[in-house]
Formats: structure tokens, sequence, C-alpha cells
């Protein structure tokens, strides 16, 4: 039964698809992952040890950690670290923090990946044209990919899984060559030589943080969960692994036939290729250094997208520019990567700095999505002998890559981290400030206000405000509504409709969920809607409410006739208007000094942020944002003395 399931099926299409978008960081880590480990001489124990490190990297961190357990703790089939932490946030509200420090470190590290991807394919030529100025040509490439999101990649996808296809089996027969100059690398398979190298090598333990950068992309595996599935990730890692394991081996063949020798610029990757091949093998390694890029900044848009369901990120816009489920665009981010790739390629230039800096950010993630994942076991049932082995294993394993990249930190690897920073802080500061906002908003009884809506809905003294007047609210009750929106329908300005309607929006734990509930509060004249919309379900509350007004008109539940005289002649529909209130820090606040800080962070960042009617797809054309005060604590003991 299991195996016809949708998350494990397997097919030939899926299995393509995989290859395309799933493996694009991990596949095109040869290009820089020995030039790393080896930087300048090359030594038999260098090399041996080098090999066999990346060798059980990609086995116990990536196979056994990601392909065959955490594949497993899927939501509904979508991965990535937000969907885990949806899936264990009730055991703690410190996971919360887990979480952020997790998602932010992905989002950060990521800015290097597009640079470091598309300056290692690209340097290739300066072995055929020497002194070629790179930098600009990966700022154009990266620039043109950017530009190219807003039309989505639904065209470009499907040629995806062809060409990586035909990269991974590129770095096999390159692999099976570099082997052929030296068959005695396959011995580098023993795990002896990573041991002999960490220990013996002179700091060969700070070697690990090179060597790590094989694995950066098993994250991203993950996050892409839901395009593929999980038997089609399972089975084409063979294959992706068998080629990049032939690959590595190749290098150090390689490699081996030149010890003693410095490698000074050289790239061993491009060096295992015959002249002939060299400019089609650079073409297929920057195609699929575009492929990797696009890989992750879609990932990126996805990993925002569950950020803001989660109250972890401002409301900023979301577009869905192709049919493709999963598929978004978000505008504002891409123009934040796009901003901090070029900073990238104008500090660092080459690839060999830039891998100086790689990695250290996501081990952190690595790190936090073993903590959700010990927590996701024990959810399970799971022997706590089990789970104590994998907090062992793993913890020792990721904590020795974290302290060997540690040594990264002056060399470029603050950069990832200080973006990491900044992206924790606003993660922050967006969740702590929605609880304070939640905390601090009152809610009342709707049933005693609902006779005085009636009574002005039939005042004809007040000027109608629309036939239909539809509030958002954030009431999770049904019986209940803020007192913000009683003030602003019958104080702020009596706002006289013939038909009041309550819309509140449900962000459950399931990614695609879409249903909804109507509670009819006063007959014919006041509804409740709840919608409960999965936290990867795009937010088009206008589109959705119309159709939830359709089947209520064709159940005969409700009458959207137009009440206009005239126009109730004529079978018109009556004008929808909706009401957003907006809160804004009131002056008249005493609050403690930690929570002040955050609710001015909080609306500092919103003044830059369009207002939530474009998140939640409003039609702008019928929609008023009410601005009302957010008053926390009102000033009391206010010494005013009158005089005559």
């Amino acid at each position: 039964m299991d195996a016809k399931h949708p998350h494990t099926a397997i097919s030939t299409a899926g299995l393509l698809i995989a290859l395309g978008i799933i493996y694009g960081d991990i596949g095109t880590s040869p290009l820089y992952v020995m030039k790393a480990v080896v930087p300048e001489r090359i030594t038999p124990l260098l090399v041996y040890g080098g090999i066999s490190c990346v060798f059980w990297t990609l086995t116990l961190q990536t196979t056994i950690k990601y392909v065959l357990l955490t594949l497993n703790a899927d939501n509904n089939g979508e991965g990535g670290i937000f969907s885990l932490y949806t899936l264990v946030r009730r055991r703690g509200g410190w996971l919360s923090a887990v979480a952020i420090l997790g998602g932010s470190a992905l989002l950060a590290d990521g800015v290097i990946t597009p640079p470091i991807s598309v300056s290692s394919a690209i340097e290739g030529l300066e072995a055929v044209y020497p002194g070629i100025p790179t930098v600009p040509i990966v700022i154009g490439i990266i620039t043109g990919l950017f530009l190219l999101q807003s039309f989505g990649t639904q065209i470009v996808g499907k040629a995806f899984g062809p060409i990586m296809l035909i990269w991974f089996t590129m770095l096999g027969v390159l692999g099976v060559h570099g082997v052929l100059l030296h068959p005695e690398i396959l011995k580098a398979l023993n795990p002896y030589y990573a041991y002999d190298l960490l220990v013996n090598y002179p700091g060969g333990f700070w070697l690990l943080g090179a060597v790590f950068l094989c694995t950066t992309g098993a994250e991203a595996l993950y996050s892409d969960l839901g395009h593929c599935g999980k038997g089609n990730i399972r089975i084409s890692w063979i294959f992706v692994k068998s080629c990049l394991v032939l690959n590595y081996m190749g290098q150090g063949g390689w490699l081996i036939a030149h010890q003693g020798e410095m490698l000074n610029k050289r790239n061993p990757f491009y060096e295992l290729m015959p002249e002939w091949f060299l400019l089609i093998g650079i073409g297929i390694a920057t195609i699929a250094a575009i492929i990797a890029s696009q890989a992750l900044i879609t990932g990126s848009f996805t990993l925002v997208a569950e950020a803001i369901r989660l109250n972890m990120w401002p409301k900023v816009k979301l577009n869905y520019p192709t049919d493709v489920k999963g598929q978004l665009y978000v505008p504002s981010m891409n123009r934040l990567l796009l901003l901090g790739c070029i900073v990238v390629v104008l500090y660092f230039q080459r690839s060999e700095n830039m891998e100086a800096a790689y990695g250290l950010a996501i081990t952190l993630t690595m790190l936090m999505t073993t903590v959700l994942l010990t927590m996701w076991l024990h959810s399970k049932k799971v022997p706590l002998a089990a789970i104590a082995l994998f907090v062992l294993v793993y913890g020792a394993i990721e904590v020795s890559f974290l302290i060997a990249n540690l040594i990264k930190f002056p060399h470029g690897g603050w950069v990832s981290l200080a973006i990491g920073a900044t992206l924790v802080s606003v993660m922050y500061v967006w969740l702590r400030a929605f609880y304070i906002k939640r905390r601090l908003t009152e809610f009342v009884k709707i049933d005693p206000y609902m006779e005085a809506l009636k009574e002005l809905s039939d005042d004809e003294t007040v000027p109608k405000y629309a036939t239909h007047l539809v509030f958002m609210t954030s009431a999770e009750r049904a019986s209940e509504i803020e007192s913000k929106i009683i003030y602003s329908i019958f104080q702020k300005r009596p706002k006289r409709a013939d038909i009041y309607w309550f819309v509140h929006v449900d962000t459950t734990d399931e990614p695609y969920t879409m249903e909804y509930k109507v509670h009819e509060l006063a007959h014919d004249d006041a509804f409740r809607i709840t919608f409960r919309l999965g936290f990867r379900v795009e937010q088009r509350i206008n589109l959705y409410f119309r159709k939830v007004v359709e089947d209520l008109v064709r159940n005969k539940e409700v009458d959207i006739t137009s009440r206009y005289e005239s126009l109730s002649k004529q079978h018109v529909t009556g004008d929808f208007r909706f009401v957003v209130l907006e809160k804004f820090l009131s002056v008249e606040n005493e609050f403690p000094w930690a929570e002040k800080l955050v609710m001015q962070a909080y609306f500092y960042i919103k003044q830059f942020i369009a207002s939530e009617d474009k998140y939640f797809g409003l039609d702008t054309s019928s929609v008023k944002v009410e601005k009302v005060p957010l008053v926390i604590t009102p000033v009391r003991d206010v010494a005013l003395k009158r005089v005559m």
C-alpha cells in the first residue's frame, strides 16, 4: 500500500525531476571541494585522507542522516526545517528559536551558493583564455538568473532533469578516467585514511571545513522533498552518489599522479578533461551551476513563504507565476538575494576566496535539524537508546564540522554569519511582536452587538457604507471579535451595510489544507467565514471569499442582491468592500524596555513593507486600510492641574 503513496511512489519522470531539482547544490560541489582540500602542495596523505573524508561524509551525513532518516520526517510529503518544526513545535516554545536559527543560517549561506557555483564553473575558462575577467561574466549570469524569476521556471524546469543527467554522467565518466590514472586511489574508501589525515596531518582537523563543502546541499535535498517524493530521491541518490564518488576518486587519481607539485590555480576537476572537451565541459558545468543556483533561489522563496505563515517573517507580497504546485516568486526576497550575491562576487572576487567563507552557517542549520529531528524521533516513540546513539554520533560529527568551520570566520565566514544574524533578528522581532500583539488585542463576545448591528443596518439616517462589508479578523473563536472592529463599525465612522462579513484565516500545520466553515451570526445580516489554509497555500482571500459566497447563494443561505430599491429590481449584485485594520504604536504607552525595543523594531521594519491587504490577495480597488492604535499600557496618573 505504502509503495503507491504519492510521497513514496517511484516513476521515471519523478527520478528525472529529482535530478533536476534536488541535487543542484550537492551535484556541483566537485567543482570546488578538492581544490579547497588540497590548497597548495599535493601529498598522498592529503589526497587519500581528503577523498576518504569526503566519501564518509557523503555516507554518514547525506546518505544515512538525510536520505534514510530525515526524509521520513515529512509533513504530508513536504520537507525542510520549517516543515519539521511544525511537526514538533507543540513540544516546547523554545523550538521556535531552533527553527529561526536554522532557517536564517540556511538563507544566509545560500547567498554564497550561486556565486561559488557559477564562479567555479566560469573560472575554468582561464585554462583556455588566460587573464579573462571572470567577475563581470559571473555577475551577468547571476543577474540574468534573478531577472528570470518573475516569469516562473516551468519551461526551463522541464529541461533541468535531462541536463543534470548529462552532468552526472559526465562526472562519472571523467571520474573513471581519473581512477585509471591511479587505480590505487580506490583504497581511500577505507576510513583509516580519513582518521590518518585528521590525526597525523598538521592541521588536518581544520581541513574538515573544506571537506564539509561536499555535503552542503543535503539540507536543500530535504527542503525539496515535496517536489519529488522520498521514493524518487532515494533511488536517484544511488546514481548521484555513485557519480559524485567516482568523480572525487578521479580527481584524487589525477592529484596522486601529480604528487609533490604545487596545485596553484589549477582545478583538478577541469584537469581531468581532455583539451578538446574543455570548452564543452565548462559549458555543461556553467549550466549545472545555474541550475544549482535556481534550485537554491526557489528553496529560499519556499522558506520565506513558510516563515510568513509561521509568523516569523513580514507579510510580504507572494506571486505565483505558474500553475505548478508549490512554485512561487517573492519579489522582495529576489531583490535581496540578487544584491547579496553581487556583493559576495565583488567582495570575494574568486571562488577559492568564497570557499574560505562557505559552509560555516550551514553547519548551524544541520545542527538545528538534528535537534528538531531528535524531538521528532521522541514523538514517534523511538527507543531512547537509538535516539541517544543518533544524538551522540551526529552531535559529534556536526560539532566537529562547526569547530573546523570556525577557522573560516576571519576569512569571510563572518559575512554569512552577519547575514544570518540579521535574518535571526528580523524573525525574532516578528515572532515576538506577533505574540505581544495577540496578548494585547482585546476580544469581546460578538452576540451582544448583533442587535445593534441589525439596527444600524436598517437605520436609513446613516449613509450606507457598502452593501456587503467584510472585515478581516484575527479572533480564533467564532463567538468573539476584536473590540477594534466593533469600534470601527459603531464609533470611528458608523459603517452601515446590509450584510456584515467577518473573515478569519487559520494557517494549519499541514501544507496544502483548503477548508472553510461558515457561521451565521444573524440571519441575513452577519456571517463569519473561517478559512483553514495550509502553510504552503497561496493566500488569495478575495478569490476564496467569492467562491464561498457563490456556494452560499447556490444553497440559498444568503441573498447578495443589492438592497437599493432601484438596483434590487434589476437583480444587481451588491458591492463588496473589505476593511483591514492596521495597528500602529500609540505614543500613549508604558511597557517593559525589551518589549518596547521589539515593537519599535517591528513598526520600523513594517513601514518598508506593503500593507497586509496585498499579502491576503485582496482587490485593492475595494479595500479600506484603517489605522488603529496598539495601546499596550495606557499612561496613568497624568499630573495635570487646572488653573483659572
